[in-house]
């Protein structure tokens, strides 16, 4: 089993940052992929950032140039840096990790983390 724990998330006025941080441990094999998804009260999770294992990065439009993913391979940690936030930004955010063999694959996430924006 691969288990991640999530930190990071708190209350921010509009227009502060915050850096979300999560880091996998566990059964961890050929992991190829992380991502941030979030879901706000009453509506859908939805995409936020993905990262693959070559580095290549994915935003959802309304985070684009505010937020960036990276990640730090040697520790199995995914990172969110996220400036410039919105009140819509409020949500609850979960960390997603994939991988594994085709015969054993894995699929994570975290517990989720609160992020707040204050107006």
């Amino acid at each position: 089993q691969v288990q991640l724990v999530e930190s990071g998330g708190g209350l921010v006025q509009a227009g502060g940052s915050l850096r979300l941080s999560c880091a996998a441990s566990g059964s961890i094999f050929r992991l190829n992929f992380m991502g941030w998804y979030r879901q706000a009260p009453g509506k859908q999770r939805e995409l936020v950032a993905t990262i693959t294992i070559g580095s290549s990065t994915n935003y959802a439009d309304s985070v684009k140039g505010r937020f960036t993913i990276s990640r730090d391979s040697a520790k199995n940690t995914v990172y969110l840096q996220m400036n410039s936030l919105k009140p819509e930004d409020k949500a609850v955010y979960y960390c997603n990790v994939r991988g594994g063999s085709y015969s054993a694959p894995y699929d994570s996430w975290g517990q989720g983390t609160q992020v707040t924006v204050s107006s």
